[in-house]
């Protein structure tokens, strides 16, 4: 499927690197801390074998979508807001039973950080899509030779529906025991509170009962930092295409179908955190009337 636009495709399925931009006065990030290799036919039940040989190009040489695992790293002068806090210092290699994730491995984003000139100490929030571990891992971690997370200090943003069924996080990895140490930080949200200069909060249930999405709006442009209402780069094509985790499928493609038209807009970019090393982009409308992920940075 063609666009109009042209870049490296080789980028949809590597792993992604440290990737900038600016909105008028805010810096806007993307720190790795590690990957996550999904099994396409398990993780997006509803694409067929001839529907991945049309989009090899978003596989890797084993066969995987490559998806990225980090955070978002928002500043404006010397503020500091973290959207999203990595899988943190794990590894799991892949286990051929589970039917949707390869290896898996984070650990990276405290480095990234200080590549950046940041210290953890200078985040004042950290902001969560959603109680999924590869979104919490450096809130309940501890860095070697630490006591206590490098966040500890920082409020913990959460939509509070969200963290009203937390119950429903120990599927997805997050535990009692794990968000019991990130409790006591944990401040609660609402749709449409701004949480930082130019930084709002919008509620995106489908993925999880309370997955959050944060509009970020900057000079003349906006960013939507869309957290998992898309996985892949593939789903901007195909948003009825639902992850095999989400919670309630026909919502969540309902929100990407919406979503997917918002980022079409001149105006608007996306984030996608784990869209390989096209984490920056637009949705580029083609000559079928479907939509194709564009990368900007």
């Amino acid at each position: 499927m063609a666009t109009t636009t042209v870049f490296d495709r080789a980028r949809l399925s590597h792993a992604p690197g440290i990737r900038s931009l600016e909105l008028g006065d805010l810096t806007i990030t993307y720190v790795p801390d590690g990957v996550v290799r999904l099994k396409p036919r398990g993780w997006l039940p509803a694409a067929t074998a001839a529907d991945w040989a049309n989009h090899r190009d978003h596989l890797d040489d084993g066969g995987f979508l490559v998806a990225g695992i980090g955070g978002l790293l928002v500043e404006r002068g010397d503020r500091a807001l973290l959207i999203d806090a990595g899988f943190g210092p794990e590894s799991y290699p892949d286990d051929p039973a589970n039917p949707l994730l390869g290896q898996l491995y984070g650990g990276e984003l405290l480095d990234g950080l200080r590549r950046l000139g940041r210290t953890p100490g200078q985040i004042e929030a950290v902001a969560i899509t959603h109680l999924h571990t590869d979104h919490l891992g450096w809130t309940w971690s501890t860095a070697p030779g630490d006591d206590a997370p490098p966040f500890a200090h920082a409020a913990h943003l959460v939509a509070a529906p969200e963290w009203e069924r937390r119950d429903l996080a120990a599927e997805g990895g997050a535990t009692e025991q794990r968000l019991a140490v990130m409790a006591p930080r944990v401040h609660t949200i609402e749709d449409g509170e701004e949480i930082f200069p130019g930084v709002r909060v919008s509620f995106a249930p489908g993925h999880t009962v309370g997955h959050t999405t944060y509009t970020i709006t900057g000079g003349d442009r906006r960013l939507i930092a869309f957290g998992d209402a898309l996985h892949s780069p593939v789903q901007v094509t195909h948003p009825e295409w639902s992850c095999g985790l989400d919670h309630d499928p026909a919502e969540s493609a309902e929100h990407r179908r919406r979503l997917v038209e918002e980022l079409s807009r001149p105006d608007t970019i996306g984030y996608g955190g784990h869209f390989a090393d096209v984490v920056f982009g637009r949705a580029e409308r083609c000559a079928d009337g479907r939509f194709a992920w564009v990368p900007v940075a």
